[in-house]
């Protein structure tokens, strides 16, 4: 009898996991400024979470390759739970940070997913296992922000109560589907033991393996490429680190400033964009002007958005920005995973991927914070520039960096 593919289980999984994710991302600033937090304060919340996640996402994989993909998934899990429920019986500012602080020392649910991933499919199949986890992304960045918008209006915590019921579901479907690897790599999905190279699970560095960092850096093709997913995250993050608090005070709707709902009706159409996006127009994209030449448009029209949208003052023109704006971000992360996979070895994939998500978790750190200063000092329009700076410097980078074809080594 063929084994049971775990595949529409982790699917599943990691669909929970981020819309539990997207449904905090639109609320998180209006939650803590409920409780006093100033826009600076709201910059370090969201800052705090991905330090507490770069320091223990490398310690959590490695726990993960000695005792196994399923038992530390559970363990992450169960600490996210724990963080949104602390988050929604908060009654002061400093449980909210509590309960970021303890969600980012267990995260590592996304990146434990794509180890679990590669363990078990073969290597010819592992592009398409991999879209999987794309395409839930898209859906919940669609469906997340909307329940948000939804379920705010009764309250600012009945968004968290969702987000952790679908933590404890998340729970229950790794416990109940999701079968363990047995040790040797035997795959469930394919049957047999896999020889081959590691494939890109996205082992991450520790934070102060600075050699390890290096090695990657000294490559120019490969530096350059790792500079732009750095800049792609830093103007990324400064725009949902700061846009919830930009709306607040620059948009309004029937006389009353964007509140957690407005906002997350935005970030719905935007992952609705994103799922067109990536429904097969990336695809056609790629094979009609290649990986280059779309991450050098990405990045200019991400620049022209965010540069645009500190110059808008209308909510149709605001959808209008965010459209030109989310096509840059829509293609920019997989355009410039799919370019550093192929500027290593199959055998370094795994690393090099876990350092992109390491430089996104420092441009996590720096963004917010940045951002949530020039708000808090009113500089709207500087905020927006900040953001389509790193962009334009992305674009200058992408310009100037000619295709590579790989490494086979």
């Amino acid at each position: 009898m063929k084994p049971r593919s775990p595949l529409l289980p982790i699917f599943l999984i990691v669909l929970v996991d981020i819309l539990g994710m997207t449904i905090i991302l639109p609320l998180l600033p209006f939650y803590a400024e409920h409780y006093g937090a100033s826009p600076l304060v709201v910059g370090l919340l969201v800052a705090t979470y991905a330090a507490c996640s770069l320091i223990s996402s490398p310690v959590i994989g490695n726990l993960s390759d000695r005792y196994g993909r399923r038992p530390l998934l559970l363990i992450s899990q169960t600490g996210t739970l724990i963080g949104f429920l602390v988050m929604a019986s908060a009654d002061s500012l400093w449980l909210v940070f509590a309960a970021r602080i303890l969600d980012g020392l267990t995260a590592g649910n996304l990146s434990l997913a794509q180890a679990y991933v590669s363990d078990v499919t073969r290597p010819k199949d592992r592009a398409k296992a991999f879209g999987l986890i794309g395409i839930a992304f898209g859906i919940g960045f669609l469906i997340g922000p909307a329940i948000t918008a939804w379920m705010s209006r009764y309250g600012y915590h009945y968004p968290v109560l969702a987000a952790a019921a679908l933590s404890a579901t998340s729970i229950v479907a790794t416990w109940f589907l999701l079968p363990e690897v047995p040790r040797g790599g035997l795959s469930p999905a394919a049957g047999e033991a896999d020889d081959g190279p590691a494939a890109p699970a996205g082992r991450r560095l520790g934070v102060l393996e600075w050699r390890g960092y290096l090695e990657f850096f000294r490559r120019p093709v490969l530096s350059r490429l790792l500079v732009q997913f750095f800049l792609f995250a830093f103007a990324f993050s400064c725009f949902t680190g700061g846009f919830g608090m930009f709306a607040e005070r620059r948009f309004t709707w029937h006389g009353e400033p964007f509140d957690a709902r407005e906002v997350g009706y935005v970030f719905a159409y935007v992952g609705f964009l994103g799922i067109i996006l990536q429904g097969g127009l990336l695809g056609r994209m790629v094979k009609a002007v290649g990986e280059g030449w779309l991450i050098t448009a990405g990045f200019l029209s991400a620049a022209v958005g965010y540069a645009a949208l500190g110059y808008t003052y209308s909510i149709p023109m605001l959808l209008v920005v965010a459209a030109v704006s989310s096509f840059g971000s829509g293609v920019l992360r997989p355009a410039l995973t799919s370019r550093i996979t192929q500027e290593v070895g199959r055998h370094e994939q795994g690393v090099a991927l876990g350092l992109s998500q390491s430089l996104s978790s420092i441009a996590m750190v720096i963004a917010p914070i940045l951002a949530g200063l020039l708000i808090r000092a009113h500089w709207l329009l500087a905020w927006a520039l900040l953001a389509a700076a790193a962009s334009a410097l992305g674009f200058i980078l992408a310009a100037g960096t000619k295709p590579g074809t790989g490494s086979s080594s």
